[in-house]
């Protein structure tokens, strides 16, 4: 029984390259909608600290370096959980724009 033919390969070598390539060009696309994704999370964190900086500092008790810190950590984690499902779209927008040679490298 010969393995070869159960894989697919038939013992043609251009056969397996093709296969070779295909999967590279997944795992690239795959990196650049992580890329993208990565994007659209810093896009959205920055937007939301400069608007969180247009709301004025009031109350009775002053802010912390501490509590300055956990605000920005807080929405950092924010962005980058929003961005997990597609939120805002801006990811699947480059996204398609690098896939179809609108952008160069």
């Amino acid at each position: 029984m010969d393995i070869s033919n159960y894989l697919g390969i038939n013992n043609d070598p251009s056969i397996l390259e093709k296969q070779i390539e295909l999967a590279k060009k997944d795992k690239e696309d795959e990196a650049l909608k992580e890329v993208c994704r990565q994007f659209e999370s810093i896009f959205l964190s920055m937007m939301l600290k400069q608007m969180r900086r247009t709301v004025p500092d009031g109350g009775l008790i002053e802010k912390s370096l501490g509590t300055e810190i956990f605000e920005e950590m807080y929405i950092d984690e924010l962005s980058e959980e929003a961005t997990k499902n597609d939120s805002l779209g801006i990811a699947k927008m480059l996204y398609e724009q690098f896939t179809k040679g609108y952008v160069s490298w």
